[in-house]
This record gives C-alpha cells, sequence and structure tokens, in this order.
C-alpha cells in the first residue's frame, strides 16, 4: 500500500489538519487517548487491545487533538540515546512540506513528565536515523542524508550533509520521499529511493505506449536500493550503483543475523482492499524485484499487461520469499533479543501502518537460523473485521506467519484513536518503544505485570 500521505490523507489526520487551520477558539479540545490511573510499567496505561502477557503505556502524547497544539507533530523513528533506556533521540518528520523537520532528544521516566528538546531543525520530511561507525548520529529525509555529532554542544552547528544527490519528489503523484538506510560491513550506505509514482502510469491510469517504466530501469532508476561506497574519514562517493531494482518503497530495511539483507516492501494501492499483497523480500545484487510490472508471487500489473515488459512468471522478476497482509503498509523492522520477553527472542518485529484493516499493528514474525521468515502455505494474516480480529488466507502464494502483539488498535470514540506505528526501538530491558506519526505519540510496550 506504501504511505498515503501524499495522495490519500488518512481521515484522522486530514480532520487533524483541518482543525489545525480552525481559529483557536473553535478547535475542540478532545483527548486522543483516555487513561486512567491504571499504569503499564509506571507509564499511564492505555485501553488498546494487546496479546496477552503484554500492555502499552503513553510516554509521549498530545494534550489534545489539536494538531497545531502539538510539540511532537509526526514521530517517525527513535534510536536509544545511552543505556540507561531514559534517553533517546525522535525524528519529527513535522509536516509532509521541506524544512519542517526535527530531531528530538527524548527523556522519559516513569511517573515524571517526559521532556523533548530540539537539537536539529529545517530538515526535510526526516525519518531514518542511526549512529554511524564514527559516532555521529546520521538522519535520512527527503533529497538527502546528512549527519551530525549528538554530543556537541551546538548539534545544530556540526550538522554536515553525508550524501545530498537523492530524488527531491515532493511534487509527484504518490511520492516517495523518504530515506531509509543501513551500513553494509564495509561502512557502504545501502539507501532506499521510493518509486515517485503508484504503477508508473499517467494520471489516467494508462502507460501510454511505454515499453518499459523509466522510473525502475537505468542507471539512475528510483525504486531501487542504491550503493554509496565509503572513502574514508566519515566520507562518502558522490556517485552510487544500483544495488537492486523494481522495489516500490523499502522503508523498512534490515540486516538479518545471517548477514543478508532483507526488505518489506509496500504494494501498490489497489482499490480492492485485499490486493496486492504486501512482501518480504531478500535483497540479491542485480535482482529486479518486479514493481511495477508484477505483484504478488506471479501476477502481472493490469496496466502493464500489453506492453509485455516482463515476464513476471520466469527469473526476469525475482519472487518475494513470502507475502504478508494487503495493504498492512511494513514501515520499520527489528530482531528482537531483549530480557523482558523470552518468547519474543530472535523474532523479526515489525510495524504496520497502513489505514485500511490490516494496518494500525505490531506484529512478531518467526524466522530460521539466518533470520529469514518463514513462507507457510496454511498462513493466515489479521484483519480488523466490525472491530473484532479475524483472519484470512492467502490467496496469492504463501504467506507469512504473524503474531499480532497489538491486537485491537482501531478507533473507539472516547478511547483511542486508530494506530499508525511506524518506528521501533527496544530499550536496554527489553521493552519496546513505539512511534506513532499520525497521533503524535510515543509508545512502550511492557510485560503486563500485577
Amino acid at each position: 500500500m506504501g504511505e498515503k500521505a501524499y495522495r490519500f490523507i488518512p481521515p484522522v489526520l486530514f480532520a487533524a489538519l483541518m482543525v489545525a487551520a480552525l481559529p483557536a477558539q473553535a478547535a475542540p479540545k478532545r483527548s486522543l487517548y483516555a487513561t486512567s490511573s491504571a499504569t503499564c510499567g509506571g507509564y499511564p496505561r492505555l485501553r488498546i487491545d494487546m496479546a496477552k502477557g503484554f500492555c502499552v503505556g503513553l510516554v509521549v502524547g498530545p494534550p489534545s487533538s489539536v494538531f497545531a497544539g502539538r510539540t511532537l507533530k509526526l514521530p517517525r523513528t527513535l534510536t536509544p540515546l545511552g543505556d540507561d533506556g531514559t534517553t533517546w533521540l525522535v525524528t519529527d518528520l513535522g509536516a509532509w512540506v521541506p524544512d519542517k523537520g526535527v530531531v528530538w532528544k527524548l527523556t522519559a521516566r516513569p511517573g515524571q513528565p517526559a521532556r523533548l528538546e530540539k537539537l536539529i531543525a529545517g530538515l526535510s520530511m526526516t525519518h531514518g536515523a542511526t549512529f554511524g561507525p564514527d559516532g555521529r548520529v546520521y538522519v535520512g529525509g527527503m533529497g538527502r542524508i546528512v549527519a551530525f555529532d549528538v554530543h556537541a554542544a551546538n548539534p545544530q552547528a556540526t550538522l554536515a550533509t553525508v550524501i545530498g544527490d537523492l530524488p527531491d519528489n515532493r511534487l509527484h503523484e504518490d511520492r516517495h520521499p523518504l530515506s531509509t538506510f543501513v551500513f553494509d560491513g564495509d561502512g557502504a550506505l545501502l539507501v532506499n529511493v521510493g518509486a515517485p509514482s503508484d504503477q508508473c502510469t499517467d494520471t489516467a491510469g494508462h502507460t501510454v505506449g511505454a515499453k518499459q517504466c523509466d522510473q525502475s530501469e537505468g542507471a539512475a532508476a528510483a525504486a531501487a536500493i542504491r550503493r554509496y561506497a565509503y572513502l574514508g574519514g566519515g566520507k562518502w562517493s558522490a556517485s552510487f550503483t544500483v544495488v537492486a531494482r523494481g522495489l516500490r518503497n523499502s522503508v523498512a530495511l534490515v540486516r538479518t543475523p545471517g548477514g543478508g539483507l532483507l526488505q518489506a516492501e509496500n504494494g501498490m494501492d489497489f482499490d480492492d482492499p485485499a490486493s496486492p499483497y504486501e512482501a518480504l523480500n531478500k535483497i540479491e545484487p542485480g535482482r529486479h524485484y518486479g514493481w511495477p510490472y508484477c505483484f504478488d508471487m506471479d501476477r502481472t500489473t493490469p496496466a502493464w499487461a500489453a506492453s509485455h515488459a516482463m515476464d513476471c512468471q520466469s527469473a526476469q522478476r525475482t519472487r518475494p520469499i513470502a507475502l504478508m497482509a494487503p495493504h498492512a503498509a511494513p514501515l520499520s523492522m527489528l530482531y528482537y533479543q531483549g530480557a523482558m520477553f523470552p518468547a519474543l527472542r530472535g523474532k523479526l518485529l515489525m510495524t504496520w501502518h497502513g489505514y485500511r484493516a490490516t494496518g494500525s499493528r505490531v506484529v512478531a514474525i518467526d524466522v530460521d537460523g539466518s533470520g529469514m521468515p518463514h513462507a507457510d502455505p496454511a498462513a493466515r494474516y489479521p484483519v480488523d473485521v466490525g472491530g473484532k480480529l479475524a483472519w484470512k488466507p492467502y490467496l496469492g502464494g504463501a504467506g507469512v506467519a504473524v503474531t499480532p502483539i497489538t491486537v485491537g488498535w482501531r478507533e473507539i470514540k472516547g478511547v483511542r484513536p486508530t494506530g499508525a506505528p511506524v518506528g521501533l526501538a527496544v530499550a536496554p530491558d527489553g521493552a519496546i518503544w513505539v512511534a506513532d506519526d499520525r497521533n503524535g505519540t510515543i509508545i512502550r510496550i511492557a510485560a503486563d505485570r500485577p
């Protein structure tokens, strides 16, 4: 499904943006979450339906539904800062326009108000962040990757562009401008470049006689993962090679324990709520993963059928290792190695950000010894039906079995909003921290102890 803030604004966010435009006296003061004296690990307990043994506490949340009243606008990712679990870096997209992105330092302790300190401002559509091998913090957004010294007296003054030629595609109809990246073993940067459209068609949904999609082909292709070689001394090559192409949006990337590269694909946005499936791909150099010509395991995109640009049942297209729930919009994943949840240890955790009935979830996925998920022909995927959790079979090939950690996170008026989880992080104590951009919140998933 991908990130629909571009072509489709989810209802909750749309309403928040509209309210923000109203005069202050007209804005309602409704809290997003109902809280009580009950706690989860010392934080106010939220009424999100959780799997047995889990609870969720509110770390940071806006005082009301008024978007303009938020300090933390659209939090995307979390990075631990220190080893005591109380200090974090939070990337804040700010708004879907340039130069509103922020990096915050969050200090949070149970029973105390959370504190936010602005470290970096003026970024564009801030998303991924991680510590680099030189100790600097690397941050990706629209158009570039930057780095800064988080320990400096003035971190903003240390801000430097590391890679500056990433596509600035904010003017496209269905753009994917956000940068996720991972460091390779030799220090190279592997960078997601999202497709600037949904299916590489014109506004009428036609390919206009094109034999191939120029957005996924050629040396400067979008819809790809790029590799920027490390030159040493905190510098990377200005040129790049394309590692793999035909990937609509690789916001969720992770190195496996076995050294592989795993990608969770945000698939095309068909109107059908049951199609297409999202996909898990093992990334291998030189491969083409099919966008926009193919979807699911071996099906041809209707808009590209007449062009015969790719035989989706042949070796031209590298198939997914497994399918996932349709329109789930996976945005983050990591391997859990914490102590708090022994049953999760070694499993792959993932956020499903999608606004449709399959989204609004944090899930766990079983993996093999190398960290690759299992494809199970008998697997089913979770979906919300009338406010209840239901399970549906995969009809397009072998899917991946998932265990929902957040069982029910759809809106209940006066109780909770529909969740929109993005970034995942694990604290030193094993608690799982989650950034929810649409609702401007940071939550903490912990063991549900009396």
